[in-house]
C-alpha cells in the first residue's frame, strides 16, 4: 500500500469515527441537557467538521482539485451513514431526511478546509480546537429556548362526483386497499400509510380513530361542521400508544420534536359542476432548526393528505 492510498484511508477513517463517537455521545438520555442529536450543533457543524477534517489528512496532490475538496468528505459520511443504521444507532427514515444536509455541510467543511491547507494554515491547535468545538457549541445551543414553528400543509383534488356522495367518503374513510396507497415518499421513508378513519356521527363533538399501519393511530374531535361543506378537527397522537418500531424517536409524533394539531376539509362547486376537496393540517416543529425540519415535515404531510384525497376521489368516481 502506497502513501497516497494510506494518507485518503486515514482521511475516511479518523473522521469516520470522530463522527460515530459524537453521535453515541450526544444520544446519552443522562446529557440530554447538554447536548442533543437535534440540533444545528449536530446536523450542520459535525459533518463541515468531518469535511475540514477529511481535506487535512488527505495529500497535498488531492486537496489541488476543488473536485476532490467538494466529493470526498461523502466518503466518511457514507461510512457514518451504515455504521449508525447497521448497529440501529440511527433509522432509515432520519437519515434520509438528513443526508441532504449532511452532504452540503461536508463539502462546505471540505472547501474550508482545503482552503486553509493550501494556505498552510493548519496546526495541532487548530485541530483539537475544531475537535471540541460541538461540546462547546452544544451545551449553548441547548440554553437557548426553542420557539415552536407552526405550519400549513395544504392539499386538493378537483372531483367528477355529488358533493353528497364525497362528503359521504370524507366523514367514512373505509379501508384503504395497499394497491390504492399512492404516498410515495411515505412508503419510500417508511412510515405508517393510513388505513382507515370513520366518524361515530355527523357533527360538532364527534370523534374518530384515524388509523395507520404499525399501530399509529390519530384521535380526531370535530369542532366545526357543515354538512356537505366543511369539516375542522383536531388531531391528537400519544406516543405512549406508538410502538417503538413504527418510528425513529426523532420523529415520533406527539414527542419533543413533532405534533400534528388539526385538519379541516372543505368541498367547493366549481363553475364545471364538479367539486374541489380541500384539505389541510397545521402542525408544530419544535427544534433549533425549523426551517430545515418545517419543510420536510409538509412534504411528509402533503404526501398523506394526496393519498387519502385520491382514494376519497377514486372511490366517489366509481362506487
Amino acid at each position: 500500500m502506497n502513501r497516497t492510498t494510506k494518507h485518503i484511508l486515514l482521511a475516511i477513517a479518523i473522521p469516520t469515527v470522530y463522527a460515530v463517537v459524537l453521535r453515541l455521545l450526544f444520544g446519552i438520555d443522562q446529557w440530554s441537557e447538554l447536548f442533543s442529536v437535534m440540533s444545528v450543533t449536530f446536523l450542520f457543524l459535525l459533518p463541515a467538521i468531518v469535511g475540514v477534517f477529511t481535506i487535512y489528512l488527505s495529500p497535498d496532490e488531492k486537496v489541488e482539485s476543488k473536485a476532490y475538496r467538494i466529493l470526498m468528505p461523502w466518503a466518511p459520511i457514507g461510512f457514518f451513514l451504515l455504521i449508525t443504521i447497521a448497529f440501529s444507532i440511527e433509522g432509515w427514515a432520519c437519515w434520509l431526511m438528513i443526508l441532504p444536509l449532511f452532504l452540503i455541510m461536508g463539502s462546505v467543511g471540505g472547501l474550508i478546509g482545503g482552503y486553509l491547507k493550501m494556505k498552510k494554515r493548519k496546526n495541532q491547535l487548530n485541530l483539537s480546537l475544531l475537535v471540541l468545538l460541538p461540546f462547546f457549541m452544544g451545551p449553548i445551543e441547548q440554553m437557548i429556548e426553542t420557539i415552536p414553528g407552526t405550519y400549513e400543509a395544504y392539499t386538493f383534488i378537483d372531483i367528477d362526483a355529488p358533493s353528497e356522495k364525497i362528503w359521504d367518503h370524507v366523514t367514512r374513510v373505509t379501508e384503504i386497499p395497499l394497491d390504492q396507497d399512492k404516498g410515495y415518499l411515505t412508503r419510500f421513508l417508511g412510515f405508517p400509510r393510513p388505513v382507515k378513519a370513520e366518524l361515530n356521527f355527523e357533527g360538532v363533538g364527534a370523534y374518530r380513530e384515524a388509523q395507520f399501519s404499525k399501530g399509529l393511530v390519530f384521535h380526531e374531535t370535530v369542532t366545526e361542521y357543515i354538512d356537505n361543506e366543511k369539516m375542522v378537527f383536531t388531531i391528537k397522537a400519544y406516543p405512549h400508544e406508538i410502538p417503538s418500531t413504527t418510528l425513529d424517536e426523532h420523529v415520533v409524533i406527539g414527542g419533543d420534536y413533532f405534533d400534528v394539531l388539526n385538519g379541516t376539509y372543505e368541498l367547493e362547486t366549481l363553475p364545471n359542476g364538479k367539486h374541489r376537496l380541500h384539505l389541510y393540517s397545521h402542525f408544530e416543529m419544535n427544534t433549533t432548526f425549523n426551517f430545515y425540519a418545517g419543510w420536510w415535515g409538509k412534504w411528509i404531510m402533503k404526501d398523506i393528505q394526496n393519498t387519502i384525497l385520491r382514494v376519497e376521489k377514486y372511490r366517489s368516481e366509481n362506487e
